[in-house]
């Protein structure tokens, strides 16, 4: 039996929007959520994806699953999501998953891919949280998931704009949890470590050796979206990293020069294989 999640105002389960849902991280919260009773919002660039896990999950849930194509690297797609959103009156929960990473030094990789980079993490996370806000705070419920990432707290040469934009949405989590603690919703920073997704098997990130990471560090999506539900719906810290390796990890990262250096060296050899 999966965890509900229980809002200060109570009520059934409404509606959750799910961005880059067609794999991974996303596709694991979609089902998760369906389990519990929300309908979907699900959006990513490959629609075909989307409507195979809608059918998937509304015929084994009974769930309303609607299809929401759209490439939030550009104003259009993040517009459209956002006027989305603001027609669901019903709207509980927003997760803010569609990313990607590249690899190679920031004067090496054309400032157009940065830029979608930015458009993706930062510029549709902030729009489709404004866009969310309004109905939650009528509503007085609510939750927002900015899914970040450990790199926001291990700084590495090769990632600048990657680790730049997860510690942006840490921040701007962790600010707009004090803003909104008093009105009945929930902000987290999902921070993962190494999960098992398509995200290390595209584009520039395909040439990682998983075999390089020891495999006591990897996780799987489905136990990364279960433990942060978790955490949301005991109400836990802003900022949540799931697993105490990746959580000792950090802590680690944060308080020792010695190790945030030794990350840095392997991430270079890695670079130069």
């Amino acid at each position: 039996m999966s965890q509900r999640i229980v809002f200060p105002t109570g009520g059934n389960p409404g509606t959750a929007v799910i961005t880059g849902a067609s794999s991974g991280l996303g596709a694991s919260f979609a089902r998760q959520l369906a389990e519990r009773g929300f309908g979907l919002v699900l959006t990513a660039r490959r629609e075909d994806r989307l409507r195979v896990l809608a059918e998937k999950l509304s015929s084994e849930f009974r769930v309303r699953c609607e299809v929401l194509a759209a490439d939030l690297s550009e104003d259009a797609g993040i517009l459209r999501v956002c006027e989305r959103i603001g027609a669901i009156g019903d709207l509980d929960i927003l997760v803010n998953n569609a990313g990607f990473g590249t690899a190679g030094n920031y004067a090496d990789v054309p400032i157009g891919q940065s830029m979608r980079m930015v458009n993706v993490h930062v510029a549709a996370s902030l729009r489709l949280a404004h866009a969310a806000l309004g109905a939650m705070r009528a509503r007085k419920r609510g939750a927002i998931i900015n899914v970040a990432s450990m790199a926001a707290f291990a700084i590495t040469p090769g990632d600048v704009v990657y680790d730049a934009t997860k510690a942006f949405l840490v921040a701007f989590s962790e600010a707009l949890a004090l803003e909104t603690g008093g009105e009945g919703i929930r902000i987290q920073a999902l921070c993962p470590g190494f999960t098992h997704t398509e995200f290390h098997d595209a584009g520039k990130m395909a040439g990682l050796d998983a075999a390089s990471i020891p495999r006591t560090l990897w996780m799987e999506a489905d136990r990364v979206v279960s433990l942060s539900l978790q955490a949301l719906g005991r109400k836990g810290r802003t900022v949540f990293i799931p697993g105490w390796k990746n959580r000792a990890s950090t802590w680690l990262v944060r308080h020792s020069g010695a190790v945030r250096r030794m990350l840095q060296r392997a991430k270079r050899k890695r670079d130069a294989q």
